[in-house]
């Protein structure tokens, strides 16, 4: 089947890139003509342990045939088993399954709801951040610190405040002047909004602010977490544990899967009826979630991360040192980011051309977020493939 013969029955929620993949291996992919590429984005951080896994396509065959569905209304020992995983990876205590990152945050924006009832709060509220990006639902359009995506969706969901990322004493400002605030929401590193990464004291302050006023502190780890920025958890880091913690994207490894997690006055918020999921925690995708863990865990895919990342980072750093143009390089583990003084959205496809990919987040920011398994050679090439299109689109644009 071509791009042709369905392209136009697609509603065009995206730009898409004039390419379609047809196959994938490890960080490879191949498209219809048999051209190559190495992926420096991985899915925007979902295949974390590459394309087309052996091991994890053998494990959906099989449970393909074994058992797809049920429902919720029945006892589902993958989901358990990939439950008790989860918890004892993080120190949580429970969790909630959808299909998505977007389900995710809105059970978490859900919780806090109930939080703030259970406490007689008749309108309560939640911090969210300048520049993050929670999804596409209403109230995680809400949440999200972006107009661009907002536009045309009004009436917006009421019960949210917002505050400048990285800013602790803004948030401490906002809670001391508002008495309906039940929780913070924020990521530990803001993917969407260019790879940025607050200061070292950022979580644990907010933790203890949250503790001081009793409100929940939610952490959306859905593209940072899963090994990606060389901790199992962004937020291990700063060792700041939060109330409830939100996962998708990876656990997968390309199979829908979302998760919100919750521990300490959280952790029994949620009772029969209160929420719900017709698909999620199925069978096929808790196995294969529990197959991806594994995978992570046994080959050392966080310290890889760690590792890896530390040695681009620092090349990037050194090669692009004296660039003009070039306004930051920040990152954490195998999530980097490139951010220029001017608009860079055509070095996507300049980048493709070259059988690179590559995204461009922020308007400014490069942003790479390759598979936790690439080779150092492979890393080596995605160093210099961006650094020779970031300083020819310089050198071009400044002409």
């Amino acid at each position: 089947m071509t791009t042709a013969s369905t392209g136009s029955y697609v509603m065009p929620t995206y730009a898409r890139l004039p390419v379609t993949f047809v196959r994938g291996e490890l960080a490879t992919l191949w498209d219809e003509n048999g051209k190559a590429y190495l992926d420096a984005l991985a899915g925007i951080s979902v295949c974390n342990i590459g394309h087309a896994h052996p091991e994890v396509a053998d494990v959906i065959s099989e449970q393909a045939r074994t058992l797809v569905h049920t429902s919720n209304v029945y006892h589902i020992a993958y989901q358990e088993a990939l439950g008790a995983k989860l918890c004892q990876l993080s120190g949580m205590e429970k969790v909630f399954f959808g299909n998505s990152g977007a389900e995710a945050n809105e059970a978490a924006i859900k919780l806090a709801r109930f939080h703030g009832n259970r406490k007689g709060i008749a309108v309560p509220s939640i911090i969210v951040m300048s520049d993050s990006f929670h999804g596409r639902t209403m109230a995680t359009l809400t949440a999200t610190g972006n107009p661009k995506v907002q536009t045309g969706f009004a009436p917006l969901v009421e019960g949210f405040i917002r505050a400048p990322y990285g800013d602790a004493q803004a948030v401490a400002d906002l809670l001391a002047q508002n008495n309906n605030i039940v929780a913070v929401m924020v990521e530990p590193i803001q993917g969407e909004g260019g790879i940025r990464v607050p200061p070292a004291d950022y979580l644990p302050k907010l933790r203890a602010l949250c503790d001081q006023y009793d409100c929940l502190l939610m952490l959306d780890e859905i593209q940072a977490g899963l090994c990606r920025t060389g901790y199992w958890f962004a937020w291990q880091a700063s060792n700041t544990k939060p109330d409830v913690m939100t996962l998708a994207k990876a656990l997968g490894n390309g199979m829908p899967i979302g998760a919100c997690l919750v521990s300490g006055k959280a952790s029994d918020l949620f009772s029969a009826g209160n929420h719900g999921s017709t698909f999620g925690g199925n069978p096929l995708a808790c196995r294969t979630a529990l197959t991806v863990l594994g995978i992570m865990e046994r080959d050392q895919l966080a310290s890889k991360a760690a590792e890896l990342g530390a040695y681009m980072l620092e090349q990037f750093k050194a090669k692009l040192a004296h660039t003009q143009g070039v306004t930051a390089v920040r990152g954490r583990g195998l999530m980097l980011g490139i951010e220029l003084e001017r608009d860079c959205g055509d070095l996507v496809k300049q980048a493709l051309e070259q059988g690179l990919l590559i995204n461009v987040t922020a308007a400014k920011v490069i942003r790479l977020l390759p598979p936790l398994i690439i080779t150092q050679a492979q890393a080596d090439q995605i160093v210099n493939l961006v650094v020779d299109l970031v300083q020819r689109f310089l050198a071009v644009q400044s002409r």
